[in-house]
């Protein structure tokens, strides 16, 4: 796709030159973009904050899921979270820009893979999985339109907003909890989650695989009638699909498993390790390799900060268990968080300044690791409190804490100190 001429490309933030559509789904749109300083191109996912299913009365939280999964998968097969933006409107995720296009596309024009490319594939994609489960992710809605694939024909797993986050093996996970949303895209649905049931999230991702297999080997889906639920529930369970004649019959048996309706007897990863279609001229050692973290998104070097070791604003807030990310991108009833590029007594001036001008008190405070300021009301009453800490360089994190976020005090806040102090503020990743 050509980029549009820089004479009406549209700049955001001053860094991103945005360019095409590439697709949008549901809850956001996709969109090509080049990074002005370095020249590299990259996706730019784009999503409203307070964005709505109809019949839900809080805002969907799609891509809050999607920051909190990315920042936890650092792995060649899966898409790279760059940095994240927003304005007052919408949350932007800078993303790692996947040349190749989505699988779908590509078994469109071609239908059906060779044994070996889906053998390749499938084992790229079990590697993401894999990984993604250790640290504590599933996915939830694993298909060929959310694998992406690289100029040289590599996976790339993508679109989390449908994951769920749990412990990861390291932390001392099992995998055994259960989860009971109901979500993913019915082809690809397992049947516990068909028939409503509370369900294991690696056991619905493994069953997603099976599916994506057969696809790759016939060029079309297991079950026919995959847009009636009912219909489909019953084709699930009593092991209607119709291979193609070329399937090795080493493969059928390995979609045969992976296509268990019982999750409790339906292969695991480890077994999938040793099956003998997948362990074909594969050994250890190559799956270790595949499941090494990478260190950084090739092609990046210039755009991608992390490399340099720098520790920015949402690095600090993400990996910090204290804090709650969510106030960053949702209004919440009491606690307002942002980060701002001011320094920290400019911060507390500024809270100062405006409410002596509204004929209220400030009282500073100062800490070891923060400064900070109660604005308190004609009658001595505590309206809010403000909180900054500093964290790299002139970046700093500014926590409000309201009494009350309606009446006097929101009118304070809504009008007169949010924005003095959202006037620089920076919502950014890496």
């Amino acid at each position: 796709m050509s980029m549009p001429s820089r004479r009406s490309a549209r700049v955001i933030f001053g860094k991103y030159e945005m360019g095409s559509l590439l697709g949008e789904g549901a809850s956001a749109m996709v969109f090509r973009a080049r990074h002005v300083t370095s020249g590299h191109t990259v996706a730019i996912k784009v999503f409203l904050k307070r964005w709505r299913l109809p019949g839900f009365s809080a805002p969907v939280d799609y891509f809050m899921r999607e920051i909190f999964a990315l920042r936890r998968l650092r792995h060649r097969h899966i898409i790279c979270l760059h940095e994240v933006l927003a304005s007052r409107s919408k949350v932007y995720l800078v993303l790692e820009f996947a040349r190749g296009g989505d699988l779908s596309s590509r078994l469109k024009s071609r239908g059906h893979l060779s044994e070996g490319l889906c053998r390749r594939i499938f084992r790229q994609l079990l590697s993401a999985v894999a990984y993604c489960h250790s640290r504590g992710v599933f996915h939830r809605d694993l298909k060929p339109d959310n694998l992406l694939l690289d100029d040289t024909g590599n996976l790339i797993v993508s679109d989390f907003g449908l994951s769920a986050l749990g412990r990861s093996s390291s932390e001392g996970g099992n995998g055994d909890h259960l989860l009971s949303s109901q979500c993913g895209t019915r082809g690809f649905k397992a049947p516990e989650i068909l028939s409503r049931q509370d369900y294991d999230g690696a056991k619905v991702d493994i069953w997603s695989c099976g599916v994506i297999l057969f696809v790759l080997n016939a060029g079309y889906l297991p079950f026919k009638d995959h847009d009636n639920p009912m219909s489909l529930y019953r084709e699930i369970h009593q092991g209607h699909r119709s291979f193609p004649l070329r399937t090795p019959p080493a493969l059928r048996r390995l979609i045969d498993r992976l296509l268990d309706p019982n999750p409790a007897t339906r292969i695991s990863i480890d077994g999938i390790l040793r099956d003998p279609w997948f362990a074909t001229d594969f050994d250890a050692d190559q799956w270790a390799a595949m499941m090494r973290a990478r260190r950084n998104n090739p092609g990046a070097e210039q755009h991608d900060r992390r490399l340099g070791g720098e520790l920015t604003a949402f690095d600090m807030i993400v990996s910090s268990p204290g804090l709650d990310l969510s106030g960053l991108f949702l209004d919440t009833a009491s606690r307002e968080r942002f980060a701002s590029v001011e320094p920290v007594d400019k911060i507390i001036d500024r809270v100062e300044q405006v409410g002596k001008a509204d004929g209220l008190s400030v009282v500073r405070e100062e800490g070891e690791r923060r400064s900070g300021a109660v604005v308190e009301g004609q009658n001595g009453d505590v309206m809010l409190k403000v909180e900054v800490y500093r964290l790299t360089g002139d970046t700093s994190v500014v926590e409000v804490e309201m009494e009350a976020s309606s009446g006097a005090v929101g009118r304070f806040w809504n009008e007169k100190l949010g924005p003095a102090l959202m006037d620089r503020v920076i919502y950014e990743g890496d």
